[in-house]
């Protein structure tokens, strides 16, 4: 039995895989058991942002791990919790500044979900089409495409869509019975779309005139990805509630929901048995000061400028093939107009690894310190394989 078929046979086969065992990484590489090595424009789906093995988190890992692994947030408080907790208030924007902690980009959307409700005494909540939250029930009742929800029917009442991108289809659903809007301001899994001009900024009027909470699902979006630290700051909106998760470990599990400084909850509200363990916090709060010292958000937005622009060259010289180029900053596209999968294929033979977004588009989440020179050998993998369709 290879190792393949190993993690098959003793797994629950929920997964699809590439045939690829990845065994260790370094920065925007990994290695498989042969030594072969990738350039990796995947990262766990956006996780390794800081790039693998990063030696600050990896340090603050190794020296928490010495000293507390474990501390319940619901009977004892934490030094290295309150650490981060005080962090995340200082980056986030507005005011934005009260946390809850829990352990993946799911959870934070259960808890965003739990708490506009709450806090509302509101029932609905509308999202949009093409829109992905996660796949736990609350998460997948706001999540659009039926491949996700259709197994798990009936899904919680009180979920309705709208086509993102439409102020005149959310005017038409909003009412006063709207807890809350939930809104990726860049859609991820949906294709990598961003809002069209002023369209963040109108949904928050439409939110204030019913007096609905507008929150921001910036999961995948966050932590500099796209050129700011949240990507919601590139249209100067806030949320009342935004759910981050992914990136802000360094790949150690953590997530969480921030709410505006007057959103308040009564005690057992909600909670979580890991969330906020000083593992976690150490390795989020390692993982932002090395957003920071580095200047990575500024690196994600001045490599993504380059990334897009040699990507836009390669669409205009394969017009039958790709229709275009989306994204921002490290957050990158290409819409195809063909399946993706066998050109993800193809780059993984030339030890590229990038993702899906949906059935024709290939999609680029690398480390945000992808150099200029690790940029190149992509554009011109993707010429190779273009070339030879």
């Amino acid at each position: 039995m290879n190792e393949f078929d190993r993690e098959d046979r003793f797994s629950t086969g929920v997964y699809s895989r590439q045939s690829l065992q990845l065994i260790e990484g370094s920065g925007a590489t990994v290695r498989d058991g042969d030594g072969n090595e990738y350039l990796d424009l995947t990262t766990g789906i956006g996780v390794a942002a800081v790039g693998h093995a990063n030696g600050a988190v990896a340090e603050a890992v190794k020296d928490q791990a010495e000293k507390l692994l474990t501390c319940s947030p619901a009977y004892f408080y934490s030094d290295v919790r309150a650490d981060l907790l005080e962090k995340l208030a200082e980056i986030t924007p507005g005011n934005l500044s009260r946390s809850f902690l829990c352990n993946s980009g799911t959870e934070a959307i259960e808890a965003s979900l739990k708490f506009a409700r709450s806090h509302s005494g509101r029932e609905e909540i509308i999202a949009t089409m093409r829109g992905f939250h996660g796949r736990t029930l609350g998460s997948l009742s706001a999540t659009w495409k039926r491949k996700y929800t259709k197994p798990f029917e009936p899904l919680i009442p009180g979920f309705n869509h709208v086509p993102y991108g439409n102020l005149e289809k959310l005017g038409e659903e909003i009412s006063q019975d709207t807890a809350a809007v939930l809104i990726e301001p860049i859609q991820g899994e949906g294709g990598i779309h961003t809002p069209p001009e002023g369209y963040l900024a109108g949904v928050r009027e439409i939110c204030d005139e019913v007096g609905a909470l507008l929150i921001f699902d910036e999961v995948q979006t966050g932590f500099g990805r796209t050129g700011e630290m949240f990507a919601g700051q590139h249209w100067n909106v806030t949320p009342d509630i935004m759910a981050i998760a992914k990136a802000m470990g360094g790949g150690v599990p953590i997530g969480a929901s921030i709410v505006r400084e007057d959103i308040e909850f009564s005690t057992g509200l909600h909670g979580s048995t890991f969330g906020g363990n000083p593992l976690s916090a150490r390795a989020a709060l390692a993982t932002i000061n090395y957003i920071e010292e580095n200047d990575l958000v500024d690196l994600a937005r001045e490599r993504g400028e380059i990334f897009k622009r040699g990507l836009e060259e390669i669409a205009s010289d394969n017009e039958k093939l790709v229709r275009e180029v989306r994204g921002l900053g490290l957050m990158l596209a290409l819409q195809l107009r063909k399946k993706s999968g066998p050109y993800l294929d193809k780059l993984m033979k030339k030890n590229i690894l990038a993702l899906p977004a949906g059935s024709s588009v290939i999609r680029f989440l690398p480390p945000l310190e992808i150099s200029p020179g690790e940029i190149d050998r992509v554009l011109e993998a993707l010429r190779e394989v273009f070339a030879s369709d």
